[in-house]
C-alpha cells in the first residue's frame, strides 16, 4: 500500500486485521467524516466511534486508521498510535490544543519573499515543528520577486541564522528555481506544508504535484497577504514519491507545550546558558551570565534573546493554564522574582 505504509505500521495494525478491519490513511477530515485511502480504493467513513471530547484525540489528516470493510455508513473504529503530531494551541479560551497533521516526517515552513521577513514568526513555526518530532525545512517562496541574487542570498542567510540545524531553500514556482531540490527532499515520507495565507503554499503544492490541484488566489498588493484558498487539510500523493499535506493559511500560531522545540530553535542560547555561573540563570542581570556576555560582545543578536524569552514565557503560560503543578511553580517563580525586585529596590534606597 502506498501513502507511507511500512512493516512497522503493518505490525501495529495486525490485531485489527485479525478482526476483519481494513487499514487506511486519512487524506481529509470534514465534519465528523473522513476520506480514507485503502488497498481497495478511496472510502468515505464516519468518525463517530473516535470523536472524544478531547480535541487532541480526534481523527486528523495523516492518521492511519482501522476502517470497517463494508457498511452504510462505514465507520473508523480506531487510529494507530501517532509517530509524530503537529499541534498548536487554539484561539479558544479553553486552553485546548489542535492537531494539524499526524505522522509527518518533514515540516515545510513556507515564507514569502514578497513581504518583509518576520523572523520571530519563523522561529515560532520552527518551535512547533521541532516539538512535533518532524524535521523542519524553511522554504522561501516567490524568489522570482527578488531579482537581485545578492539580496536573496542575504535573506536566506538571515533566516539560516534564526534556524540552526534547519535547511533553508529559496524557490520560485514561476521559473522552477529550487523545485528539483525541494522535490528530492520530500520524495520519501510525509511532508506537511505550513505558513500564513499568501505564502504561496498552494502554488508550491501544485508545482510539486505537477498539476493544478489546489486553488490559487492573488495576494493583496498593499501588504502581500492572501486569502484562504485551502480550507481543509488534504493529503496528496507526490509523483516522485512521498505524500504532501497542504494546510490552510495560519494567522495564529500559538505554542502548545513546546519547551523542547523552543530549545532547539534557540540552540545557541541553550549552549551559552550551560556556561552561566548559576544553573537557574534567567539571563536578566545575573553576574556571570554567558548569554548576556554574548549579547554584549555582539556574538548573540539582541533580537534572538528577546524572541527566546517571549516564546519561553508564552509556552510557560499555556502549560500553566492546563497543568496545576506548572501553575503552582509559575506562581512561586513570580513571587520569588517579586521579592527579589523589592529587595533590590530597598537596597538601592538604603545606599542613598
Amino acid at each position: 500500500m502506498p501513502y507511507g505504509w511500512d512493516d512497522a505500521w503493518a505490525d501495529e495494525f495486525a490485531p485489527y486485521g485479525a478482526e476483519g478491519l481494513l487499514p487506511g490513511r486519512v487524506i481529509r477530515v470534514d465534519r465528523g467524516q473522513c476520506d480514507v485511502v485503502t488497498a481497495d480504493g478511496l472510502v468515505r467513513a464516519d468518525t463517530a466511534f473516535v470523536t472524544p471530547h478531547d480535541p487532541m484525540r480526534v481523527v486528523c489528516t495523516g492518521d492511519w486508521v482501522a476502517v470497517e470493510p463494508a457498511g452504510n455508513p462505514r465507520y473508523v473504529r480506531t487510529y494507530l498510535p501517532r509517530r509524530t503530531a503537529f499541534v498548536r494551541s487554539t484561539s479558544s479560551k479553553r486552553s485546548e490544543g489542535q492537531i494539524l497533521a499526524a505522522n509527518v516526517d518533514h515540516a515545510i515552513v513556507a515564507v514569502s519573499l514578497a513581504a518583509e521577513l518576520d523572523l520571530g514568526r519563523i522561529e515560532r513555526f520552527l518551535a512547533l515543528a521541532w516539538e512535533s518530532g518532524a524535521q523542519p525545512l524553511v522554504v522561501l517562496t516567490k524568489a522570482d520577486l527578488v531579482p537581485d541574487p545578492v539580496t536573496c542570498a542575504h535573506l536566506v542567510r538571515d533566516v539560516e541564522l534564526s534556524a540552526p540545524g534547519v535547511s533553508v531553500l529559496s524557490v520560485s514556482a514561476v521559473d522552477g528555481d529550487g523545485l528539483d531540490t525541494l522535490a528530492a527532499l520530500v520524495c520519501a515520507g510525509t511532508s506537511v506544508l505550513l505558513g500564513q495565507s499568501g505564502a504561496g503554499k498552494s502554488t508550491l503544492a501544485n508545482a510539486l504535484l505537477g498539476e493544478d490541484v489546489m486553488d490559487v488566489q492573488a495576494t493583496r498588493d498593499v501588504d502581500g497577504k492572501g486569502r484562504h484558498t485551502t480550507t481543509t487539510r488534504n493529503l496528496l500523493a507526490l509523483p516522485g514519491g512521498g505524500v504532501l499535506i497542504d494546510t490552510p493559511g495560519l494567522r495564529g500560531v500559538g505554542l502548545w507545550d513546546a519547551e523542547t522545540g523552543v530549545g532547539q530553535v534557540f540552540a545557541e542560547i541553550e549552549e551559552l546558558a550551560a556556561q552561566c555561573r548559576f544553573h537557574d540563570c534567567a539571563h536578566g542581570a545575573e553576574p556571570g551570565c554567558a548569554v548576556l556576555a554574548a549579547v554584549d560582545s555582539g556574538e548573540l543578536p539582541v533580537r534572538r534573546l528577546e524572541s527566546y524569552r517571549k516564546l519561553l514565557r508564552e509556552n510557560q503560560w499555556i502549560v500553566a493554564k492546563t497543568d496545576a503543578r506548572a501553575r503552582a511553580e509559575l506562581r512561586r517563580d513570580w513571587k520569588r522574582k517579586g521579592a527579589e525586585g523589592r529587595a533590590a529596590m530597598e537596597a538601592k534606597r538604603g545606599r542613598r
